[in-house]
């Protein structure tokens, strides 16, 4: 029988080390926790889960640091997670059944929590995260599984917190990013991550300037492009750059077409176009294209991006379309709709209309 190691790499992680510790000791044989320089209960935490400890000083380097941890484990296989990461789903029957039979690097879907426009919202990825024996990573920061083995996907679903509220890692973070960039300015991935960082802190002109280098030398095959286009149009909205943004949605909207959060985005930007500019109000009519593209095709859970952008976020955009444009009753309908899936805005905003308490 094969045997798994969960390795981590950690530092002052008291908040919540034991949430992902707890969530994972059933499923693996050993865990291994390599501290880069804690100075709280970070170790004790470790301990009380019966993991082997090990200092590792840090060197500016996420992978060096995540392969000494793979060099420690003793098993045929390794789960990577990070601190703020646990396990949300039963999967040891699809871990045991994947390290038994496949020889590749498993994809688990990673559930992202975030603050936008003041509302908690979710996001989901595909990242390699379960890997055999002598597979190691590369890259100074948002460091990537050096293999040529085939990527599949395996049903672990893991929950993460680390995007709720800026703190001093962001910081760090934005140096070794920069860092990454001086020594290979046109690695798009890096670009990508550079101008993603920018804009989670709100310097929008800063994040522009890396998507727009990003976007010109991007491969079309690389998956994290459609990631990349959204969030580079939310980026322009912000900097109201709009002739550049109605250019970009052409250009990928052949590419694109089955992707939610890309007509999501279309969408919001043409509202935000049409209050900006009288002068562009012949897009209205596709506001409302572009959030019904949204619903027909859907949340398929094989999309990276926002969770809702092809259900409950659509339904109540198109709801306060409609309230805006004075038809209550389609308003009801789309915001009735959203309200079904839990969507307490949506839900609200119904009420009011029913009572006729409309604010």
């Amino acid at each position: 029988m094969k045997t798994l190691t969960l390795a981590m790499i950690v530092k002052n992680e008291s908040r919540c080390l034991a949430r992902c510790l707890s969530s994972a000791a059933d499923l693996v044989d050993e865990i291994i926790v390599v501290d880069t320089g804690s100075t709280d209960n970070t170790k004790d935490i470790a301990t009380s889960f019966g993991a082997k400890i090990f200092d590792f000083t840090w060197v500016n380097d996420f992978s060096k640091a995540r392969n000494f941890a793979l060099n420690q484990s003793t098993s045929d296989w390794n789960l990577v997670l990070d601190a703020d990461e646990y396990i949300l789903n039963d999967c040891g029957e699809a871990i045991r059944k994947f390290i038994e039979t496949q020889k590749a690097i498993g994809r688990v879907k990673l559930i992202d929590k975030f603050i936008q426009d003041g509302e908690e919202k979710l996001a989901q990825c595909y990242i390699s995260r379960l890997i055999p024996k002598g597979i190691f990573y590369t890259g100074i920061i948002h460091e990537q599984v050096v293999s040529d083995f085939k990527r599949l996907n395996v049903a672990i679903e893991l929950g993460h917190d680390g995007y709720i509220s800026l703190n001093a890692k962001d910081d760090r973070n934005l140096k070794l990013l920069l860092l990454a960039l001086e020594r290979s300015p046109n690695d798009t991935y890096m670009l990508y991550q550079t101008a993603t960082q920018y804009y989670l802190s709100k310097h929008y002109e800063m994040a522009d300037k890396y998507f727009e280098k990003c976007y010109k030398l991007i491969g079309k095959s690389e998956l994290y492009k459609p990631s990349m286009v959204v969030k580079y149009l939310y980026n322009i909205i912000n900097t109201e750059n709009f002739e550049k943004g109605l250019e970009i949605i052409h250009n990928e909207r052949d590419a694109l077409d089955n992707y939610p959060d890309y007509h999501f985005v279309c969408g919001y930007f043409y509202m935000e176009l049409i209050y900006k500019d009288q002068k562009y109000e012949n897009f209205f009519p596709l506001i409302e294209k572009e959030y019904c593209k949204c619903l027909e095709i859907g949340d398929h859970s094989y999309y990276d991006g926002v969770i809702g952008t092809g259900s409950f976020y659509a339904l109540y955009n198109l709801g306060v379309l409609h309230e805006v444009t004075s038809n209550l009753s389609k308003a009801k309908e789309y915001y009735r709709r959203a309200s079904d899936f839990g969507y307490e805005k949506a839900t609200e905003r119904l009420r009011l209309l029913e009572s006729q308490v409309i604010s």
